[in-house]
């Protein structure tokens, strides 16, 4: 695997210690079903049709993601979304390869603008597990994986010729699957960047290859070295965020959470996005278990997002009726800090649109009927220059 780092560090001895390094677990990431089934899951059927979904799109599950399966089918929510499926072969006329618009949104090489004071870089095309839902299958396993640095330069040079953008997110692929030199080399460039005042790192590694978070990792991340001199001789900082991807509570596994304590514990906040998956977290108990561990652990839901339109994910699309009905059901039972914003973004771009669910059940003169997540219903008044007006 070419992103994998020759960096001269010091590796764990024995294979017990092996599994805890994750250039290990990238290394023995299963990229075949046959392969998964020799090695892991002897008893699992493979169909001709998880063969051709197979064929179809990249596959790869880290031991480390492996072990969080319990039933090794498609009733498991982590075997769901980490192996192909015979659903994937199903072909929904409104599917596109580049469901965000993405690729018309490129404003220099893999920087993409979608927003007035934002960018996405997009640094890798790699990851320690493709997801079965990703939205970026055009780019899953690409051989042209890592940023350039010319075209990392070609970026910057975009960046500071628009200062209105301050906000860039760093994805892909995965970052964070670079070696530890690669992933400073690009946080610095962009931190040198004058009207950069925010990058974030999204990541799904928390969840399928903890064991990334090294210590060393970490204070790449939360570098004081990235502090830049300001106007007029002012200290500037760039602010890292890390932004989570988990769909399941049992994706938060001990080496997970140990992983969250040293990013939040260095000063790294870290928010967390879910994606609504049929079969996998479409009911209230597992989104309320989900969003009230991460919670615990000091992670931020941040958004729920509605399953994009992307190829071989109609199988865990649910109804778009389903995430409002979910919120205002969670709403009764969690505290606001644990509750993210349920979204989606329009086929073809055009910008995320929040979906809350409908509380109002009738506007009346004067007053408006409101509903709770208990179903209870109660009339607010308007002011009385309202009322009179």
């Amino acid at each position: 695997m070419t992103n994998l780092t020759d960096e001269k560090v010091a590796r764990p001895r024995g294979a017990a210690a092996a599994r805890t390094d994750w250039r290990w677990q990238l290394r023995r990431a299963w990229r075949s079903l046959d392969a998964l089934r020799a090695e892991r899951f002897p008893q699992m059927e493979i169909t001709d049709g998880m063969r051709e979904a197979e064929r179809r799109f990249p596959m790869a599950v880290t031991p480390h993601y492996a072990s969080l399966v319990r039933r090794p089918d498609f009733s498991d929510p982590i075997f769901a979304q980490c192996v192909p499926s015979p659903g994937e072969l199903v072909s929904a006329p409104w599917a596109s390869r580049d469901p965000l618009g993405e690729e018309p949104a490129l404003v220099a090489p893999r920087l993409i603008r979608r927003y007035p004071d934002r960018a996405v870089l997009l640094a890798d095309s790699i990851c320690a597990c493709y997801c079965r839902h990703c939205f970026r299958k055009r780019l899953s396993g690409s051989p042209d994986a890592a940023v350039s640095p010319d075209e990392l330069a070609a970026a910057t040079r975009w960046l500071r010729d628009n200062p209105e953008v301050s906000d860039v997110l760093v994805s892909g692929g995965d970052v964070l699957c670079l070696p530890d030199g690669r992933v400073r080399e690009i946080l610095d460039a962009l931190a040198a960047v004058p009207s950069v005042r925010v990058v974030r790192v999204c990541t799904r590694l928390l969840a399928t290859l903890p064991q990334r978070f090294t210590a060393a990792l970490v204070r790449i991340l939360a570098a004081p070295a990235r502090s830049r001199s300001g106007g007029g001789g002012a200290a500037a900082t760039t602010a890292v965020y890390v932004m989570a991807h988990f769909n399941h509570a049992r994706e938060l596994s001990p080496e997970t959470l140990e992983a969250v304590r040293r990013l939040v514990d260095a000063g790294i906040p870290v928010c967390s996005q879910t994606v609504l998956l049929r079969g996998v977290n479409d009911d209230a108990d597992s989104l309320e278990g989900l969003f009230r561990a991460l919670y615990h652990a000091r992670v931020r839901p941040y958004y729920l997002f509605q399953a994009d339109l992307a190829p071989g994910t109609e199988h865990l699309r649910t109804p778009l009726a389903t995430g409002p009905a979910l919120m205002r059901e969670l709403r009764a039972r969690l505290s606001g800090p644990a509750l993210p914003n349920f979204c989606l973004d329009p086929p073809g771009g055009g910008g995320k649109i929040e979906l809350a669910p409908d509380s109002v059940v009738e506007r009346r003169a004067g007053a408006t009927l409101l509903r709770n997540g208990r179903g209870e219903e109660f009339l607010y008044p308007d002011p009385v220059e309202a009322r009179d007006g």
